[in-house]
């Protein structure tokens, strides 16, 4: 089907210079009980300038080159009313560039017409995926609630900071100055372009953006230009964040938190339906109306890994699943509130296999685990290795460790800090010159809640559970983020 914009929404209707310093966190802290963890949703004030990170363990790889970008919320709170959840906190980019053993960090927030309106009135006022807005926000198009504060897409000489409902915002890799939204075709303007596009094996880059039961499905250079657009309509309108790819398929897992109502807040629309169960629907690349629709039982997800497909057209990817939504409604509420109890269970890491017969299961690691990545050497290609967060308790939320699942073998290494850590997702950097999946870094920032401070990690991806080979800690404490990506 070929899209446009009006043929999207119409369907879709129904279903619609201070920075935060170890001393000023804690003294904000100290005027009220707050959780252990609440820095990780703290409020940052202004753009960090660029900044040394000091060394602080074990010695520096001299062949890791290159910057991590990453995106996630940056700030919640203005005086005349703030965010009330997690995923709705102003876009911050972060650099970490490293080279030659040594870490610049800076990080900026994404000038998007949101920030700038309330700035303006300092009130958030913008009703976005858990909160709320007032009639003082101007939403003219949807980029007008667009919080660009998801995930991370390098396109050629650009980043581009993504959000769900919305368009890319470009920003200068050099000093993460915002260029502006990208409309990558004239009638497509501000159609959603989700946080995950999935890179194929010929370099190019597949997207999908979500609405309702209708899915515009993206195909770009790796430079972002436009190959072209097409129109998938889902079996059911299911909330959702993240899908996968295979060199010949496209991947949606359908749990059963479906639309039910429209209002505002967008979370406030879905409903949770666990006797509808989970479907997979996969969509041939070539042909977008050749579709095959797989069941499984009922499950809540946010994200996937990279999917691969055999030779007997049998297909496998990992899932962070959870038994509910519940963390979505009410756990970012949580987090956000910085003190109370985040209801519902940590994700575990399962297997997902589709059989070319029709069938479809889904197997436990029984470890615990969030953000999925893979090396980025075998993108579609059969892997064995899945690198995630890992430690997340249903006491004490957010991670403090890291994993990596071997699928053939069924083990899982691991690596826990302590609980005054907060660890956010790890990307793998292969080595120079190296092929093999074990052959690369995990680099993954953390939250040091005893310092105060952000640092950063690089792990050996064949020695996690001796824990980072060098640890770099800056002089500033920055929010937990969302997504990244490395540029070498």
């Amino acid at each position: 089907m070929t899209p446009s914009r009006r043929r999207f929404l119409t369907s879709a209707a129904a279903a619609s210079a201070a920075v935060v310093t170890p001393e000023t966190v804690w003294a904000a802290m100290a005027q009220d009980v707050a959780a252990p963890w609440a820095l990780a949703t703290v409020d940052l004030e202004a753009d960090v300038a660029p900044r040394a990170m000091r060394l602080v363990h074990g010695r520096a790889p001299i062949d890791l080159t290159g910057t991590l970008f990453r995106n996630g919320p940056g700030k919640f709170r203005r005086p005349g009313g703030s965010a009330t959840h997690w995923f709705d906190g102003d876009g911050l980019m972060r650099a970490f560039r490293v080279q030659g053993g040594t870490v610049m960090l800076d990080a900026r927030f994404a000038d998007t017409p949101k920030r700038r309106w309330e700035g303006e009135i300092e009130a958030v006022v913008t009703p976005g995926f858990g909160t709320v807005g007032d009639p003082r926000a101007r939403i003219g198009s949807p980029d007008d609630a667009n919080a660009a504060n998801t995930a991370v897409m390098v396109a050629g000489n650009e980043v581009w900071a993504l959000w769900e409902g919305g368009s890319p915002l470009s920003m200068d890799p050099a000093d993460l100055t915002t260029r502006g939204f990208v409309t990558l075709r004239d009638d497509l303007k501000g159609m959603p372009f989700q946080a995950h596009p999935r890179r194929a094996p010929d370099g190019t880059i597949w997207n999908v953006g979500t609405q309702g039961d209708k899915a515009v499905v993206w195909h770009m250079q790796s430079g972002g230009e436009l190959i072209s657009a097409g129109l998938v309509t889902l079996p059911r309108a299911s909330y959702l964040h993240d899908f996968t790819a295979t060199e010949r398929s496209l991947v949606f897992v359908l749990q059963p938190w479906v639309f039910e109502r429209p209002g505002m807040p967008y979370a406030s629309q879905f409903a949770w339906k666990p006797e509808m169960g989970t479907q997979v629907l996969v969509v041939d690349k070539a042909d977008l109306s050749r579709t095959r629709l797989f069941d499984l039982p009922a499950f809540s997800f946010f994200h996937l890994g990279d999917a691969w497909e055999e030779a007997d057209g049998t297909i496998r990817f990992d899932v962070a699943a959870n038994k509910d939504a519940s963390f979505a409604i009410e756990g970012a509420r949580v987090l956000v509130a910085q003190r109370g109890v985040v209801p519902g269970e940590p994700s575990m890491m399962k297997l997902i296999t589709l059989h070319a017969d029709g069938r479809a299961e889904m197997a436990s690691t029984g470890v615990t685990g969030e953000f999925p990545r893979s090396d980025p050497r075998r993108p579609c290609s059969r892997r064995r290795l899945t690198a995630h967060v890992h430690g997340e308790r249903s006491d004490r939320p957010l991670p403090n460790g890291l994993a990596v699942q071997d699928w053939e073998t069924g083990r899982s290494s691991t690596f826990l800090f302590d609980d005054v850590q907060i660890v956010e997702e790890a990307v793998f950097v292969p080595r120079p010159g190296r092929t093999a999946e074990d052959e690369a870094w995990l680099v993954a920032p953390s939250i040091n809640l005893a310092e105060g401070v952000t640092e950063l990690h690089a792990f050996d991806v064949a020695r996690i559970a001796d824990g980072p080979v060098a640890t770099w800690r800056a002089d500033v404490a920055l929010p937990a983020g969302f997504h990244g990506t490395w540029a070498g």
